[in-house]
């Protein structure tokens, strides 16, 4: 199941394109990764939770814990793995948003589901919710031990380009777009994810796709600069 989860006429303008086209895309728009045939993969759910705060149109993502056994400190959308009781992706996401930050799924109106895509180190097959936050809750860090920081962070700040950059891990083929903003690095499945999204909503702004830093050393001068 993906597309339109509502009427596209009855979302905020600003929403608009991303309900539209998201019956066009497939996993390909997003992601070079298939799941392989010969292996088996976990279901799970992210939600993308845009808002509309003080200046502009937003999204709430969050920190993982640096004590976590995977993924540890990176920054994500809330979501993760489907429990046997949820109903469906969209109960899954609106559940792990829950668990993670806080926020009143009462506000929170899915309008769209986006294509799975495969994320081969965790071996999870991920589905996207796009999600109106149309009566924002307070949010925070539900259980430190999951999650470090939770914040929303406008869609004009991840666009702008003195907060772009590509990432690249020596020895390997990966190379990926990244942001720091609002005291946040993003980069991997998120940072890919937030750029097809910026381009496909209409947010997107040129940028320096040449300006290619090791990942190490973009961490880690993000770091020193945040201490």
């Amino acid at each position: 199941m993906k597309g339109p989860l509502v009427d596209p006429a009855s979302v905020p303008d600003w929403l608009r394109p991303l309900v539209e086209i998201s019956g066009k895309l497939d996993s390909t728009a997003f992601t070079r990764f298939t799941p392989p045939e010969d292996e088996l993969t976990r279901a799970a759910s992210v939600l993308i939770l845009f808002g509309h705060g003080e200046r502009g149109p937003d999204v709430l993502l969050l920190r993982r814990a640096d004590t976590l056994g995977s993924h540890a400190g990176q920054v994500a959308f809330p979501g993760g793995g489907a429990d046997p009781e949820d109903a469906d992706v969209v109960a899954t996401a609106l559940r792990e948003a829950e668990e993670e930050t806080g926020v009143d799924p009462a506000g929170v109106r899915p309008v769209a589901i986006l294509p799975e895509l495969f994320i081969p180190v965790s071996k999870f097959a991920v589905t996207p919710v796009l999600a109106h936050w149309h009566a924002p809750s307070p949010v925070h860090a539900v259980d430190p031990g999951e999650t470090a920081a939770v914040a929303r962070v406008p869609l004009a700040d991840l666009a702008d380009p003195a907060n772009r950059f590509q990432v690249r891990r020596p020895g390997t083929t990966y190379k990926g777009p990244a942001f720091t903003v609002n005291g946040l690095f993003v980069w991997g499945f998120t940072a890919g994810l937030l750029t097809v999204l910026l381009e496909l909503g209409g947010w997107a702004r040129e940028w320096d796709r040449g300006d290619v830093r090791d990942l190490d050393v973009a961490l880690r001068d993000h770091l020193l600069a945040t201490d």
